[in-house]
C-alpha cells in the first residue's frame, strides 16, 4: 500500500501528452492534423460539384501512412522507455514503466484512427465519383 502523502499519477491522453517529448508530441499533433485533413478534403470533394480532381492520393497515402507513422512513433517511445529501464539497474515496479507504455499505444491509437478516417474519407469520395462517372 502506497504512503498517505503519495500521489498517484491520474494518467488522461492529453496527461500522456504533455508527459512526451517534443518529437513525440509532434507525431500525435501530425496524426491529428492528417485526420482533419482527410475530413476536410473529403468535405470539399463531396460537396465539390462537378469537380472530381484532387485529394485523392492524399486519403490513399494516409490510409496506409498513418498506421505507419503512429507504429513508428510507438517504437520509438518503447525503444527509449527500454533504454531507460536498462540504464536504471535493478527491478522498477511496473507503474514506473506505464507511461511509456501509454505514450505507445496512444501513437498506435492515433495512427489507427487517422488511417480509419482515410479509409471512410476515401470510401466516401470514390463512391462518389463512381456516382459522378458512372451516372448511377
Amino acid at each position: 500500500m502506497p504512503p498517505s502523502n503519495a500521489h498517484p499519477l491520474v494518467l488522461t491522453p492529453f496527461k500522456i501528452f504533455q508527459l512526451t517529448d517534443l518529437p513525440q508530441q509532434a507525431i500525435m499533433v501530425l496524426l491529428v492534423i492528417a485526420s482533419l485533413a482527410a475530413l476536410a478534403v473529403a468535405a470539399a470533394k463531396l460537396s465539390g460539384g462537378q469537380r472530381l480532381a484532387g485529394g485523392s492520393a492524399y486519403l490513399s497515402g494516409l490510409r496506409l501512412g498513418g498506421p505507419i507513422i503512429g507504429g513508428l512513433g510507438a517504437a520509438w517511445s518503447l525503444l527509449n522507455a527500454t533504454i531507460g529501464y536498462a540504464n536504471v539497474g535493478g527491478d522498477l515496479p511496473i507503474r514506473v514503466m506505464t507511461p511509456g507504455f501509454a505514450e505507445a499505444l496512444l501513437q498506435i491509437s492515433l495512427g489507427f484512427f487517422a488511417g480509419a478516417v482515410a479509409v471512410f474519407a476515401n470510401w466516401a469520395v470514390e463512391s462518389r465519383i463512381d456516382r459522378q462517372v458512372l451516372g448511377a
